[in-house]
């Protein structure tokens, strides 16, 4: 459909329609039954190219990557959903469509395959205001995986793709190894064993499983050198990947983790209080993540999915969620599933002089530091600071490595001043000198030294925790702060005596401090309504004697 203009609320400018149009008149199915008949894009993957094709309204001709919204994209699907055919199209369009913004149209242009070398004959007409699009002169596109035989995924699909459709006689060379495009172009499967391959400039990349790459295989270091070549050519990537084990600090949890707002991500989730080890809960789920591939005209077999998700759970629950289930799960020792953290998001506003405790970790040039509040009806948030309001969080890496101590002094000196602070659990380490000048300007009842190394009083704080954030009708609600949910997923169980745990990193990189400081605020509150600090104050009276 046409991009009308910036007032209608919802609408985008995206070459994704153009290109979509341009794969189904191109591309055919590789294999099966209807191997050769026209490949056709399911409403889930139309929604993903207008995303990832989606343009920036001021985006001017010439402009190569800069011209889209988002550098790159990733696309989280369980097995046998049809990532790899889906691929295989995308890297026919970037091979010899219109993948390239050229210009916004006035009216009466269209984009004609026989100007590009292409006689099938199709043509596309644009309207006003429509962005026009253009192929690559020189395409050089990568298709990455930490194996042959993971490449073999989508280069399996993407030769026959080519072989068995209009798109032969465009491309005639396609080898087992490479395939030659038009004007001097390629597309080269590699492994991280390519080495000279990738630091090559590149203006598109599929990075397939990237679940599966991490910096033990030397992936992370192929994702990170593949990015840089498409920086230089004005490309952009795809990630394609079922869920990761978050202990493993893979790519694709890099990327659906990172802050910057330049990254498009598609990872569709069915209700995450469905239980996958139920039967009838996991019906239900696959229903929703294997959508549009399972409905009617689709190709996958709910049954033989559900057989192979049932035999696999003997062996490893975990294993068959993420594969079967598309979530986010750990293999073992997980504290707190992230989705079920994430059904306790309910954003609202604090106003000033609320009645709050705080809980505050801090380190000095490796961990981060921060505190977070709670009402004592049961809503914790990230609290803001500052002239810009900045929330209570710090990095030291966005701090010249060393966190700024000034300004958690100043946010605490805020938030003292600016709500009615009842009670604090401060953990002491790396911070004693400044806990203790609090605890005297703020008092010892504001300012608590609470220790996280007592394996029995963190062992109970993370239980009631967990307790308050699964349990049927639980009053207890949270911001959906990005840093606090991240650490909560990362958050594992290490062993003490006595049956009790403590939180520990999934991985050295892997933070968890806002988990453990959302335990603090939380045990704070606990302790504060058991204190009565929860009642209303009492009105004082005032009696004239005469």
């Amino acid at each position: 459909m046409p991009w009308r203009a910036p007032e209608y609320h919802g609408e985008f400018p995206s070459l994704g329609w153009l290109v979509g149009e341009w794969i189904e008149q191109h591309c055919v199915i590789p294999d099966g039954d209807h191997a050769g008949e026209a490949y056709r894009l399911t409403d889930e993957m139309w929604t993903f190219l207008a995303h990832h094709y989606r343009l920036r309204i001021g985006a001017e001709p010439g402009q190569r990557a800069p011209a889209f919204r988002y550098r790159r994209s990733q696309l989280v699907r369980p097995q046998k959903w049809g990532k790899g055919p889906f691929s295989g199209a995308l890297i026919c369009g970037e091979g010899v469509g219109p993948v390239l913004f050229l210009d916004w149209a006035e009216g009466g242009e269209v984009y004609d395959c026989r100007d590009y070398g292409c006689g099938c004959g199709w043509v596309w007409e644009y309207e006003p205001g429509d962005p026009m699009g253009r192929p690559w002169p020189t395409p050089l596109i990568q298709i990455a995986a930490n194996s042959e035989d993971q490449t073999a995924n989508v280069y399996s699909a993407l030769q026959p793709m080519i072989e068995l459709g209009p798109l032969a006689d465009l491309i005639p060379d396609t080898g087992d190894t490479r395939i030659n495009l038009p004007g001097g172009g390629r597309i080269d499967p590699v492994t991280s064993r390519a080495r000279t391959r990738l630091g090559q400039r590149v203006t598109f990349v599929v990075q397939d499983e990237t679940g599966l790459w991490t910096v033990s295989s030397g992936m992370v270091q192929v994702a990170e050198t593949q990015r840089r070549g498409l920086a230089g050519m004005g490309g952009r990537s795809v990630e394609t990947t079922n869920s990761w084990d978050p202990s493993e600090d893979s790519v694709a949890q890099r990327t659906a983790e990172a802050r910057v707002k330049d990254i498009y991500r598609d990872h569709k989730l069915a209700d995450p209080r469905l239980q996958y080890k139920l039967k009838a809960d996991r019906k239900k789920i696959h229903r929703v993540v294997y959508g549009d591939s399972a409905g009617r005209g689709g190709w996958v077999d709910l049954d033989a999915i559900e057989g192979e998700a049932a035999e696999l759970i003997e062996k490893d629950l975990a294993q068959a969620e993420r594969f079967f289930g598309n979530r986010v799960v750990s293999g073992t020792g997980s504290w707190l599933e992230r989705a079920v953290w994430d059904l306790r998001a309910q954003p609202r506003e604090v106003p000033d002089g609320t009645r709050i405790v705080l809980g505050f970790d801090g380190s000095d040039v490796d961990d981060w530091t921060g505190f977070r509040a709670e009402t004592l009806d049961g809503y914790q948030w990230t609290p803001t600071y500052g002239p810009d309001q900045l929330p209570t969080v710090w990095d030291p890496a966005d701090y010249d490595g060393q966190v700024p101590r000034l300004e958690v002094d100043a946010a605490l000196d805020e938030l003292m001043n600016r709500y009615e602070v009842v009670r604090g659990y401060f953990d002491p380490p790396y911070w004693e000198t400044e806990v203790d000048t609090w605890a005297d300007r703020y008092g010892e009842k504001r300012v608590t030294r609470w220790y996280t190394l007592r394996h029995t009083q963190m062992h109970a704080a993370c239980e009631r925790t967990v307790t308050d954030v699964t349990k049927k009708d639980s009053t207890f609600f949270h911001d959906g702060c990005a840093t606090t949910r991240t650490h909560v997923g990362n958050a594992r169980k290490a062993a003490r005596p006595a049956n009790r745990y403590v939180l520990k990193k999934a991985s050295v990189a892997q933070k968890i401090d806002f988990a453990v400081i959302s335990v603090l605020a939380h045990e704070a509150a606990g302790d504060a309504i058991q204190a009565g600090l929860a009642k209303p104050k009492k009105k004082s009276k005032m009696i004239v004697m005469r």
